[in-house]
């Protein structure tokens, strides 16, 4: 799967992940291989973790913002 993190100023991350958490504003959910598309807010403050391509965990700390998939494709939009 493909990954943006994206703020109003830079692309923080892109990259391909085997995996990643993001605190969705009903719960954190996971994103796998073939997840069904979604769009969902994200919590005011919270932290995705991704895990890497090269099975590296790294994390993110978010300030809002929203999540959306699309065939394999994660795009993460927040503040900082």
């Amino acid at each position: 799967m493909q990954l943006e993190i994206l703020t109003p100023d830079r692309k923080i991350f892109s990259g391909e992940v085997i995996s990643v958490k993001v605190p969705g504003a009903k719960g954190q959910f996971e994103i796998l291989k073939n997840h069904a598309p979604l769009i969902s807010a994200l919590v005011p403050k919270g932290q995705v973790r991704v895990i890497t391509a090269g099975n590296k965990t790294e994390y993110f700390e978010t300030k809002g913002g929203v999540v959306e998939v699309l065939k394999d494709q994660i795009i993460i939009l927040t503040e900082a």
